[in-house]
């Protein structure tokens, strides 16, 4: 075999081996794509058994609840998109910024009673910040009009009727429940 032609056999076995190692990668990374899954979307597509993801939303108020488990503390709650709630249960330090009806995203899994077991726990940064994915929930689900003004809170959203909801939506005065 020639100079010429070893070094063509080397260099096609280069390209060969850089695109399968590039299509690996990005078959690896695909389904860590998602920032979070939103209850709602949960509860339409049951997750594979074992698989870890991110489950973000808000703090359902009155949902939770702390103990301790032997010397470790731990924490039950419920995530909720306005639409569909899922119980979480965590058991480590929460952390400083985690309360009733501000963002959450959690990493961790679907247990087979449907409840999702959080193996960490990440909570919004300010006030002010509220995930582009949980808005547009929001907008989606009538929960919340833009041009109406600010979003609801977070306590209300699984307390608000139809009526309600037209009311927001329109415009018009009157309870609005929030």
């Amino acid at each position: 075999m020639t100079r010429k032609r070893r070094r063509l056999w080397i260099v096609l076995a280069c390209g060969l081996s850089l695109g399968v190692a590039a299509t690996l990668s990005l078959l690896a990374l695909s389904p860590g794509m998602e920032l979070f899954v939103l209850p709602a979307d949960l509860a339409q597509r049951t997750p594979t058994p074992g698989r870890v993801f991110r489950l973000g939303g808000l703090v359902q108020a009155g949902s939770v609840q702390k103990t301790l488990i032997g010397r470790e503390p731990a924490v039950s709650f419920r995530v909720t998109d306005g639409k569909a709630s899922i119980p979480v249960t965590y058991v480590g330090i929460l952390p400083d910024l985690f309360r009733e009806g501000q963002g959450v995203v959690t990493l961790g899994e679907v247990q087979p009673d449907g409840s999702f077991r959080a193996s960490e726990v990440l909570a919004k940064h300010d006030e002010t910040y509220m995930p582009k994915d949980v808005a547009e929930a929001l907008k989606r689900n009538g929960l919340w009009n833009p041009a109406a003004g600010p979003p609801p809170p977070a306590s209300t959203w699984n307390t608000l009727n139809a009526r309600q909801l037209d009311t927001k939506q329109t415009g018009q005065t009157g309870k609005a429940g929030g």
